[in-house]
């Protein structure tokens, strides 16, 4: 739309912008502006371009520009969402979809996100984001901070890992020392070990004697924007019923036993991570869904595939697993079971404490 050309003004209003320089808006509020300068070195957990504001073509050109030949900096989630379908496939026959992939962003479908919950550009508690988007007011585009600025701040943001500028991309520029935590828990999830990894462990179990628990049963996806680790333990089995109460009486040591099928479902990690954030010292059932069991075992959880009806456990029983010899002891009875014990994959990840820990 544009006005016609003999269109009468009340005035003509200019305003010299003449060495300004990249503002952002700070978290909670979207008029609290302040000098990119001012903030620069800030730690982000993740970016977000798109947006009705941000998610035009011309942003997204601008993005690829400081994005071309550069990686996301580790332990940041750069989602890119184009405004339009027409956008979209313009950025794929431009090639600039393929810049946002080989940067290590992840696209989503053409639309607003980030604005509505379960949408892409959500973030979660503890969570540091630096948007593109037009509001930033609390719980607006998740349960974390916001930072709002340009796409090409948000990009070059992306690569270094914290607030900065275009043109600093390649500077000596440090993080603040203060903004350097909290670590990336949710990736490989903390350690309830001390000392080496025990392969045999003592515990109370829990009887959970059902067939094809689903992820969803074990953690509902209504509490998947939950990237802390240590907030993931009070929705475990959240949403199975006649064990709602799990949580607040679960204690570090318990193991538990359930049927067949366990972890069926979608690929959720939650599903695992709420296990390690209570302390759960290994789940054992008679099968595992195949992607929670591999989920499972990269985490460090120790999980055992095995039938143990013929030792007629009940809740509050004593038992003793041996993860390499593959043997489930009854402490009150002395009755033994055999179990698939851990194969030597699964032992090393284990005993590192998780695949991506050294």
């Amino acid at each position: 739309m544009a006005a016609d050309g003999d269109a009468p003004y009340e005035g003509d209003i200019r305003i010299d912008v003449t060495g300004l320089k990249p503002q952002v808006s700070l978290p909670g509020n979207p008029a609290d502006v302040s000098p990119l300068s001012e903030v620069r070195g800030t730690r982000i957990h993740s970016a977000f371009i798109g947006s009705c504001t941000n998610g035009r073509y011309e942003d997204l050109r601008a993005a690829a520009a400081i994005l071309k030949g550069r990686k996301v900096a580790p332990g940041v989630v750069l989602k890119i969402v184009p405004s339009t379908d027409k956008i979209w496939r313009r950025c794929l026959d431009e090639g600039i979809i393929a810049t946002f992939k080989e940067a290590g962003g992840l696209v989503g479908n053409a639309g607003c996100a980030g604005c509505a919950a379960g949408q892409i550009g959500q973030n979660g508690p503890g969570e540091v984001t630096v948007s593109t988007g037009n509001r930033n007011f609390p719980g607006k585009q998740g349960q974390g901070k916001v930072f709002l600025a340009s796409p090409e701040v948000v990009a070059a943001s992306a690569v270094r890992g914290f607030l900065v500028a275009p043109w600093e991309i390649d500077a000596d520029i440090r993080m603040k020392p203060s903004e350097k935590g909290p670590d990336r828990k949710a990736a490989t999830g903390p350690s309830t070990r001390t000392g080496a990894a025990p392969t045999k462990v003592k515990g109370r179990v829990w009887m959970v004697g059902r067939d094809n628990i689903d992820t969803d049963m074990i953690y509902h996806n209504r509490h998947l924007a939950v990237t802390d680790i240590d907030e993931m333990g009070r929705y475990c089995f959240g949403n199975l019923n006649g064990f709602e109460d799990f949580p607040e009486r679960v204690k570090p040591g318990d193991i538990v036993v359930t049927g067949g099928n366990f972890g069926c479902g979608s690929s959720r990690q939650h599903a695992v991570d709420c296990f390690k954030s209570l302390g759960v010292q290994a789940v054992i059932a008679r099968s595992f869904g195949a992607i929670y069991e591999r989920n499972a075992i990269n985490a460090g959880l120790p999980i055992i595939e095995g039938d143990l009806s013929e030792l007629g456990l009940e809740d509050g029983d004593i038992v003793t697993v041996a993860f390499v010899a593959g043997e489930v002891t009854a402490e009150a009875t002395g009755r033994r079971a055999k179990v698939r014990p851990f194969s030597d994959v699964q032992l090393e990840i284990y005993k590192r404490g998780g695949l991506l820990r050294k």
